[in-house]
C-alpha cells in the first residue's frame, strides 16, 4: 500500500518541478533569451524597467526576446493573437543555461476574452491598429527631426559621413536620429543601413558578436543622397538595452558601387 501511494506523489512531485522552471525566465544583458509561441504575438508587457522584451509590431511573427539588467525580479505578460494569455516570473541571473523557450497553447494560463469577431471584422482592426501606430512614429520622428542635435558619434569614409546625432526611449521603442551626408563628386545610392549590437572588445574583431536590430519603421529613409547633399532621417527599433562592454554599430552600403561606412557608437 505504501508503495502504490509514493508512486503518484513522486510523479506529481516531478510535474510541479518541472512546472515551476517553465514558468520562470531567467535573462541578462549579454544573450538574447527567445520565446517561441504557436501563435503570433499580439501583446508584450514587462513588469520593471530592468527587463525588456521585444518583438516584432508591424508584422506578426511567433518569437519575442527577453533581456534584462541586474535588479529585482519582475514579471512578463503575453497575448497572443488567438486570445490567449501566458504569464511568467522574470529573473536576472548572470549564467544562461537555456537561451530558448517553445511555448505550446496548453501552457496559456486562459484567455482574455472568447473570439467572436468575424474574420473581416478582425483584419479591419489590425489594419486601423497598425496605421495608428505608423502615424505615431511619424509625428515623433518628425518632433525629434526638429529638436536640437546632440551629434553622439560621427564616421567619414572616402567622403561620405555617417552621424548618430540623437539616440532617444519612448515606450517600447528606441528611436536613432542618424544623418548621411555626400561631400564626393558623385551621387550616392543607399543600398541598406543595419543597425548592429556588438559584445567584445573593438580592437579584437575575433572575439566580436554581431545582432542584428531590425526596424519596425523608417522615417524619412533617404534612397538617394546627391553629391553635396545632407539627409536627417530616423531609425525606429524595439528597445533594447546596452550591457556593460557592449556597443551599437550602423552599417551603411552604396547601392551601386562599393562604398561603405561604418559608425560606432562609443
Amino acid at each position: 500500500m505504501k508503495i502504490r501511494i509514493l508512486i503518484p506523489l513522486l510523479a506529481l512531485a516531478n510535474v510541479l518541478n518541472a512546472q515551476e522552471v517553465l514558468d520562470t525566465i531567467y535573462a541578462n544583458g549579454h544573450k538574447n533569451v527567445a520565446l517561441f509561441f504557436s501563435e503570433p504575438i499580439r501583446q508584450g508587457i514587462v513588469g520593471a524597467p530592468n527587463f525588456v522584451f521585444s518583438y516584432n509590431r508591424e508584422k506578426e511573427q511567433h518569437f519575442g526576446l527577453v533581456q534584462a539588467k541586474p535588479g529585482e525580479e519582475s514579471n512578463l505578460l503575453v497575448l497572443t493573437k488567438d486570445g490567449r494569455v501566458y504569464s511568467y516570473i522574470l529573473k536576472y541571473r548572470k549564467q544562461l543555461s537555456r537561451l530558448n523557450h517553445f511555448v505550446t497553447g496548453s501552457e496559456s494560463i486562459g484567455t482574455e476574452r472568447p473570439i467572436t469577431i468575424r474574420k473581416e471584422e478582425q483584419e479591419d482592426e489590425e489594419l486601423d491598429s497598425i496605421a495608428k501606430r505608423r502615424e505615431y512614429f511619424e509625428r515623433f520622428c518628425n518632433y525629434l527631426l526638429k529638436a536640437k542635435n546632440e551629434r553622439l558619434a560621427t564616421k567619414r569614409k572616402g567622403r561620405i559621413k555617417l552621424q548618430l546625432q540623437k539616440m532617444a526611449y519612448n515606450g517600447n521603442e528606441t528611436y536613432l536620429v542618424m544623418q548621411v551626408s555626400n561631400n564626393s563628386n558623385i551621387d550616392f545610392e543607399v543600398d541598406y543601413l543595419k543597425v548592429y549590437s556588438v559584445t567584445g572588445n573593438k580592437k579584437k574583431k575575433a572575439s566580436h558578436q554581431r545582432l542584428e536590430r531590425l526596424p519596425i519603421h523608417r522615417y524619412q529613409m533617404p534612397s538617394l543622397v546627391k553629391k553635396g547633399e545632407s539627409k536627417r532621417f530616423v531609425y525606429v527599433l524595439p528597445k533594447f538595452v546596452l550591457a556593460k562592454g557592449e556597443y551599437s554599430e550602423m552599417e551603411l552600403h552604396e547601392g551601386k558601387g562599393s562604398r561603405k561606412v561604418l559608425l560606432r557608437d562609443p
